[in-house]
């Protein structure tokens, strides 16, 4: 009878047991590939062997430990300080020419410094969560226009990266380049402006259905009197402007301002789940599980919002590591592009022509194209973008042969093909160009050279197995064609 029952409960408690046992296991060369190239853009081998030693939860505390930095790279000169913008009405033809050539150049060197943090910075995980909250608190430089506003926004999206999402929240609601992309610098007593009230409700914190129309116009009254300084870029808050009567939001009654309307939101368990399942989809796969969502969502509330409390229980979780969301997410271009240079230790010069890459492939930084952000996922991958990334890694992975004719041909032409929009930068511009796309380059004899004899270079590359035969005998820079022209190369 006993051992009847022994063998009847067995199975159960192994059940029990075995996601406890697995997440105190060492992660394997496998799992340890898939941790580290889901939270930055590409791992070494020397990387996976190290993390393929470490439990789930010691190769978490690895990568919480190189972040929580500054941007290692300066921020140019002329974004470095505030300007505000002239009256254009104000202006004649010459002066309104030389300001669009002004603008068009702090733009490109606008995300030139990003593409170039992006690149060569030692923490990435810290990159891709402020790539990731770019996308959440969207702003946009072709509406705020000022790119030195854009640059303190990325700054402030970087210091909290990681940080606690309350504290963002109330920072990103007053950052002076959302005040201006969302309209609250209109946002006055009598004349409430609803445009950041229904942002902030529908796609920062609770989503659509969690709020009603009387909710976003009591807010807007709560908001009202945010506005910018516009000789210092500085946010302020004129309280003449602000409408101090009671309001009701969300079942609750008050005098409300608008940091209190913000504690109200992060008050309702709506705002946790939103948060989880955008991470659930930039982290682990394209459908959140709603349990799993509900369960990290209660870890994050009761950390009182520790982005790092989400990001722990979502990277050490099973579904992390299930085969079935292996190889499931879509590289965006940056991904994409910057995840190759990083992957393969390219040469670059100047990063314009990459910029350009990612803006052409769909990923135009500072630039989303709507307040709802990159829609992500599939959406990355059409018949245009798919023959335009498949074009580009072919040109990145021949450019040894193709050095030589290639700047010949732009020698002649003098512009390489290069986009139209560039011609506002004049032949200053071009000719850098030029000269950035001729410095790019792959050494694949040093890459190749950091495999031992027999190391599987196909695990590091792809994400899954290559979806076609790679070619009979291919090695070396063959090889690493094949694999970055594999289809499976566009997943992560």
């Amino acid at each position: 009878m006993i051992r009847c029952l022994a063998r009847a409960i067995a199975p159960l408690l192994l059940a029990l047991l075995a996601p406890q046992a697995q997440a105190a296991a060492p992660l394997g060369f496998d799992d340890a590939r898939h941790l580290l190239n889901r939270t930055s853009w590409a791992a070494s081998p020397d990387e996976i062997l190290a993390f393929a030693k470490l439990t789930r939860e010691q190769a978490v505390d690895r990568l919480f430990a190189w972040t929580a930095r500054p941007a290692a790279t300066p921020v140019p000169e002329a974004l470095a300080r505030y300007e505000p913008l002239p009256r254009v009405q104000n202006l004649n033809e010459e002066e309104r020419r030389a300001f669009q050539q002004d603008q068009f150049r702090k733009a490109v060197a606008l995300k030139d410094w990003w593409m170039t943090e992006l690149l060569v910075t030692p923490t990435p995980l810290t990159e891709k969560m402020t790539l990731f909250w770019h996308n959440h608190f969207v702003s946009s430089l072709q509406k705020v226009r000022l790119a030195h506003l854009m640059v303190r926004q990325n700054q402030l999206l970087r210091r909290h990266a990681l940080g606690n999402f309350g504290e963002l929240l109330h920072a990103a609601s007053k950052d002076p380049a959302m005040v201006v992309y969302l309209d609250n610098v209109s946002n006055r007593k009598g004349q409430p402006n609803e445009n950041f009230a229904r942002e902030v409700m529908e796609l920062f914190t609770l989503g659509e259905g969690n709020y009603t129309e009387r909710d976003v116009k009591e807010a807007a009254r709560a908001f009202t009197g945010w506005s910018i300084e516009r000789e210092t870029g500085e946010f302020v808050f004129r309280r003449m402007l602000h409408d101090d009567g009671p309001k009701t939001v969300l079942g609750r009654t008050g005098n409300f301002d608008g940091d209190a309307v913000l504690d109200i939101l992060l008050a309702q368990p709506q705002t946790a789940e939103l948060v989880v399942a955008k991470l659930w989809r930039e982290f682990v796969s394209p459908t959140p599980d709603p349990a799993e969502v509900r369960r990290i969502a209660r870890v994050f509330r009761e950390s009182r919002y520790e982005i790092k409390a989400a990001l722990r229980a979502l990277l050490t979780s099973d579904a992390f590591y299930a085969p079935a969301n292996r190889a499931s997410l879509v590289k965006s271009p940056v991904d994409l592009v910057v995840g190759t240079l990083r992957q393969f230790r390219f040469e670059t010069g100047e990063v314009t022509p990459l910029m350009i890459a990612v803006r052409q492939l769909g990923q135009d930084i500072f630039t989303p194209p709507n307040v709802k952000g990159w829609p992500g996922g599939d959406a990355w991958i059409n018949a245009t973008t798919l023959l335009a990334r498949k074009q580009l890694l072919e040109r990145l992975f021949r450019a040894e042969e193709m050095a030589g004719p290639m700047r010949a041909a732009m020698a002649q032409s003098g512009d390489f093909g290069a986009p139209k929009a560039l011609a506002k930068g004049g032949d200053e511009m071009r000719a850098r160009l030029v000269k950035a796309m001729t410095d790019i380059r792959f050494d694949s004899r040093a890459w190749l050279g950091q495999f031992r004899p027999g190391e599987p270079i196909a695990k590091v590359v792809l994400a899954a197995e290559p979806a076609n035969p790679l070619p009979a005998g291919a090695q070396g820079v063959e090889l690493v064609r094949a694999l970055v022209l594999d289809p499976v190369y566009q997943l992560k």
